[in-house]
């Protein structure tokens, strides 16, 4: 009984998560989101990325908001990881307090949903920096920036590194903080694109 809830929160999850890229996708394509020129300049932003897809579709919806300002974009881009980050560490709560998971996943999911939590920080504190940068302060506050994703970046890979990804509830863990990991790389390959500009 507590297995089979198990495995429908895992799939209303892995649903919720596809429509979410779906609609960043579709919102893409309406010409009153943004201007082609916003578009344009997330696309060429995106394709120094690690993950020039993913890129894209997790930041196209905010087309408007960003403009063509490198700030606006590596600020959204940390945004995005940290909700992505947030959902998956509440899901996380709950596979872990569902039966059926072996006594080494549950060790693992203890170790990962603290360096989740200390990803989330990490991320949480980037952002409310980033809106304190100014000329007098900039170098610092990215070189600390800077320090704080990479940190992040090495908490989510050492959380996935703890799931061999064998079993369903390890693979479905190891996928979703693979794909964080992948936004938080993203976003500190904006972010230095960002902190090159003014350098």
């Amino acid at each position: 009984m507590e297995g089979s809830i198990s495995k429908q929160f895992l799939r209303l999850f892995l649903v919720v998560l596809t429509i979410n890229m779906v609609i960043n996708s579709s919102s893409a394509t309406r010409p009153v989101a943004a201007s082609r020129t916003s578009t344009d300049f997330i696309k060429k932003s995106c394709s120094s990325t690690t993950y020039p897809t993913l890129c894209f579709s997790s930041l196209a919806s905010q087309a408007s908001a960003i403009q063509t300002s490198p700030k606006l974009l590596a600020h959204a881009a940390l945004n995005v990881t940290l909700a992505m980050a947030k959902t998956t560490s509440v899901m996380m709560v709950q596979l872990s307090k569902s039966s059926g998971m072996k006594t080494g996943e549950v060790e693992a999911m203890q170790d990962c949903l603290e360096e989740l939590s200390d990803s989330v920080d990490e991320l949480r504190r980037s952002i409310a920096e980033m809106g304190q940068i100014n000329s007098s302060n900039y170098k610092l506050t990215m070189s600390d920036i800077q320090t704080w994703v990479s940190a992040a970046l090495t908490d989510e890979t050492t959380c996935s590194d703890g799931f061999d990804g064998k079993t369903k509830n390890g693979k479905v863990v190891r996928e979703s903080i693979l794909n964080i990991s992948h936004l938080t790389s993203n976003a500190l390959a904006l972010i230095n694109r960002y902190a090159s500009l003014h350098g």
